[in-house]
């Protein structure tokens, strides 16, 4: 999809149209999703998450097939076009399945819960998740991307289907058999740690490190072998070490990220992973969390080397953002897509002839810095990922004027798709970054954009009872905000704070938490990802795991540690321990899984010794 036809969908007049949206819509059509739009059109007869799905289940005795991706996702695209426009995929799935298409990024619960279950019997996970559940909502079957037909090994989606919706209708012993024991998998994932004494915070920081060291990479850097990631939370607990051979891990790769292919050389922002071990070919897609972490990752690296180098990353990237992905209204959409003409990267990579007809005599030096060649490195013969093979303290004048003609031939392709959705936690992330990065250097324009945004959600993200809402695209959506949301968007108006020290600020921090831990805390201490004035699903999952961004769990901790620090208040001591003593086992068999809630930890640990 391009960008013009998702803003004609989401402009399209909706009150004439039936309601399934037939004939040439689905009942997609009236989402404000633009993943969602993107299916608007296919011949599966799409529902959206909900309980009519869940009855139309019930009464048909039927599964519902529930499958979630995301509108900047790669894999997705292609199993859309290999399957989900195919009519003898819509044919079985329309009849011998309730098909439910979700956004992860708008329902970060539905995505966990199938993730967990794909997880727990595959051992792996990504997007598209297609997930098989009962008309009550257990799951029994997950698993990725699959082709229609089977390739490379790969079994056949549709032969899947088949089998699945034979399964149903004359083996449902087996069918109960393996939801019973997925849902009791599950079960044990979400139990509360029993830990009868409090883990030793040395112990576990020691064992962190030691597994970082053994995965860093010490010649391309960050950590393992490929894809590759940024993983800001492992950077940002190394940064916070008093250890400078372990500070060197994180300021290395940060340089190896921005000299390599992930980054985008002449446009700014990086790209979602690496897909090698070089950080040379990257998966093309940008998205603003990954933005707004290794941009306040990156401050982090100057505020303790205050070297410039780290700063012009920031800088690099929190000026995208403000360049491609502010919404006039206010907030910051949630990313661009990897494809663009139908292919991944499309708009990104350059052959070496063409370089030379635009750049004319500064083409030889331009090719040589950014280490372009005949033979390329992309998936098309002569076509390159610019990266900085000659990188330099400062970027030559010559290679920045070349940059500048190349950044118009680009605009004039086919751009990628941008999800003009605004999620309030991912703008919590932005803010928190912007603010901080105004703190340091005074950049009233950070600032005055992280205001902005934290405007915006106050006035068009809260509903008029103070409840935040997930997000907004046009219009806000019905869905409450999860424990992200509160957790993120409190740690902006934390380093809002900060940074002006406006009182209102951290009234709304403290407020945020509040909420936080009469929604999200459970009886047996557990922070959860769904709100207790939510639907709930079948098991309510709580994920004390970092990913390339922080938990929800850690997170809304950091900020209490913060404000415990900040207002010096007994209430915030107080919850903040208590949280602390019940979030904590979770990380005693994995320690680097959780690095922020160890990070947080270890801050409240220096509080009550000083």
């Amino acid at each position: 999809m391009t960008n013009h036809e998702l803003q004609t969908l989401l402009a399209l007049d909706r009150s004439t149209l039936p309601e399934d949206g037939r004939p040439e819509f689905n009942r997609l059509i009236f989402s404000r999703s633009p993943y969602l739009l993107q299916h608007s059109r296919n011949p599966v007869d799409w529902r959206e998450w909900g309980p009519a799905a869940q009855k139309e289940a019930q009464e048909r005795n039927l599964p519902l097939f529930v499958s979630i991706g995301y509108a900047t996702c790669h894999w997705c695209h292609v199993m859309a076009h290999e399957s989900f426009e195919d009519d003898e995929v819509a044919d079985i799935l329309n009849h011998a399945f309730v098909p439910v298409k979700v956004d992860r990024e708008e329902r970060p619960d539905l995505d966990e819960f199938c993730m967990a279950a794909c997880q727990s019997l595959t051992n792996s996970g990504g997007w598209p998740l297609n997930c098989f559940l009962k008309p009550n909502g257990t799951p029994f079957y997950a698993l990725t991307y699959l082709p229609k037909e089977p390739k490379r090994g790969m079994p056949g989606f549709l032969e899947l289907l088949e089998n699945i919706a034979r399964v149903w209708q004359h083996k449902q012993e087996a069918v109960e058999r393996n939801a019973r024991s997925l849902m009791e998998a599950l079960g044990q994932m979400a139990a509360a740690p029993v830990q009868t004494t409090a883990p030793d915070l040395k112990e576990l920081a020691d064992s962190a490190v030691a597994t970082l060291r053994k995965i860093h990479d010490p010649r391309y850097h960050g950590f393992g072998k490929a894809p590759k990631f940024p993983m800001p939370p492992y950077l940002l607990f190394l940064l916070g070490r008093d250890n400078r051979i372990e500070q060197e891990l994180a300021l290395n790769t940060l340089q190896a990220m921005r000299q390599g292919g992930i980054w985008d050389q002449l446009g700014g922002g990086i790209h979602r992973y690496s897909t090698d071990q070089h950080w040379l070919v990257p998966h093309f897609e940008k998205m603003l969390y990954d933005q707004a972490l290794v941009a306040y990752t990156a401050l982090k690296a100057y505020a303790l080397t205050k070297e410039n180098r780290y700063l012009e990353m920031a800088d690099n990237l929190l000026e995208f953002v403000l360049a491609e992905l502010t919404a006039p209204e206010g907030g910051f959409y949630c990313g661009l897509d990897a494809d663009s003409e139908g292919r991944e990267g499309a708009c990104y990579v350059w052959k070496k002839q063409e370089l030379e007809q635009i750049l004319g005599d500064q083409a030889a030096f331009f090719c040589q810095y950014y280490g372009v060649t005949e033979q390329g490195n992309f998936e098309e013969p002569g076509e390159n990922v610019l990266f900085q093979a000659l990188p330099a303290a400062e970027e030559p004048a010559v290679i920045k004027a070349a940059g500048q003609k190349l950044l118009q031939v680009r605009a004039m392709r086919q751009q990628p798709l941008r999800d003009l959705k605004i999620l309030s936690g991912w703008n919590g992330l932005t803010i928190a970054a912007l603010a901080r990065g105004a703190a340091l250097t005074n950049n009233r324009r950070w600032l005055e954009a992280a205001r902005r945004t934290a405007a915006f959600i106050s006035s068009s993200l809260t509903r008029a009872d103070g409840r935040l809402l997930r997000s907004w695209c046009g219009t806000p959506s019905t869905i409450p905000g999860f424990l992200e949301d509160y957790a993120f968007l409190g740690w902006g108006f934390l380093e809002l704070f900060k940074a002006g020290g406006d009182a209102a600020d951290l009234a709304t921090a403290e407020q945020l938490c509040r909420d936080a831990l009469h929604l999200f805390r459970t009886e047996d201490g557990r922070l959860v990802t769904v709100g207790n004035d939510q639907e709930q699903l079948p098991l309510a999952l709580s994920d004390n795991h970092d990913g390339v961004i922080p938990s929800g769990p850690a997170a809304l901790v950091m900020n209490l540690v913060t404000l415990a620090k900040c207002t010096a208040k007994p209430e915030w001591e107080k919850r903040t321990d208590e949280v602390l003593s019940s979030v904590l086992p979770s990380l005693v068999r994995q320690p680097v899984s959780g690095l922020w809630l160890l990070e947080a930890a270890l801050k409240r640990q220096s509080q009550n010794v000083t």
